[in-house]
């Protein structure tokens, strides 16, 4: 039984997003989920934080976060696309979770067996492709923000929710296939 942490991030209980990850966390057997919305994380690094050594203790909500993916074979991240990136929470979280001595040296020695990202987006992945936003996407998330501290990554655009206002019949469609998409995934870990 592979146990897998999710970090979540979207503040809207009713979205697509949302359902990617209800979809998701449904083919798994063992998960934890960081809603980070639903759970007021503070993503903003203050400067003692920024000044903390190594050797010293990290706040408790980020000890919390980083228990949670200490216990985790895997880790999946699922939140929208908002101007090229994931929204500023997560990106927060990164800078809090990540901390010297956990995630970079000195002393850093935690990997991951795999890391999923799943990322909703409103442009299709052959549209963030052509405009080069799709390669910044992945090489930003996956080459900085995970590197070597999975031992593999899947990043998978979701794409299209465009298409829901012009073409809803599409977008169904589209959005049907997604939704399958994110449970075989996580049916494969």
């Amino acid at each position: 039984m592979t146990r897998v942490h999710v970090v979540y991030a979207h503040p809207d209980p009713a979205s697509f997003t949302r359902e990617v990850l209800d979809a998701f966390v449904g083919g798994l057997s063992s998960y934890t989920v960081s809603d980070l919305y639903g759970s007021g994380f503070q993503p903003v690094l203050n400067a003692a934080e920024y000044a903390r050594q190594a050797s010293d203790p990290v706040p408790s909500d980020v000890a919390a976060e980083q228990e949670l993916l200490d216990a985790a074979e895997v880790w999946a991240f699922v939140y929208p696309v908002w101007w090229a990136d994931c929204p500023a929470i997560l990106k927060g979280w990164f800078d809090r979770v990540w901390t010297v001595g956990w995630a970079y040296k000195p002393g850093w020695g935690r990997v991951a067996r795999r890391a999923v990202v799943l990322c909703t987006a409103g442009y299709t992945v052959p549209e963030l492709e052509k405009s080069g936003v799709h390669q910044a996407m992945r090489t930003t998330m996956v080459d900085d923000r995970i590197g070597a501290r999975a031992s593999s990554s899947d990043f998978v655009v979701l794409g299209g929710s465009v298409l829901a206002g012009s073409d809803p019949a599409g977008w169904a469609s589209l959005k049907a296939g997604h939704l399958a998409r994110a449970a075989s995934l996580a049916r494969s870990l």
